[in-house]
């Protein structure tokens, strides 16, 4: 079965982070996940974004340490690692996600 690296908690850097979020496709991706709790990677941004887009936003999301990939069979879900980015920046997710504007454009 396939991994997934990501970085462990007490490794995520704050410029990595907000890195990731600096892309309206990746906050776009992030909304989503916070008001879902956990997608499949076909479940993005339904039909909104290529698939080899979306890897790529995903991978960067992962590495970031923003997220968790969980392979299940075929398919794969996505989840926000809310605890573990409240844990080493406390209040940083809730306040970008309050204040985020997210206007998705196709690229």
């Amino acid at each position: 079965m396939r991994t997934y690296p990501m970085p462990p908690a007490d490794e995520l850097e704050l410029h990595r982070v907000l890195f990731a979020l600096s892309d309206p496709t990746r906050l776009a991706l992030v909304t989503e996940l916070d008001k879902s709790g956990e997608l499949s990677v076909g479940e993005q941004l339904a039909g909104q974004v290529p698939k080899s887009t979306l890897s790529h936003h995903n991978k960067i999301l992962r590495e970031s340490g923003l997220t968790c990939t969980r392979p299940e069979g075929t398919r794969c879900f996505i989840s926000l690692r809310r605890d573990d980015l409240e844990r080493r920046f406390p209040g940083l997710l809730d306040m970008l996600l309050t204040h985020a504007t997210v206007r998705h454009t196709t690229p």
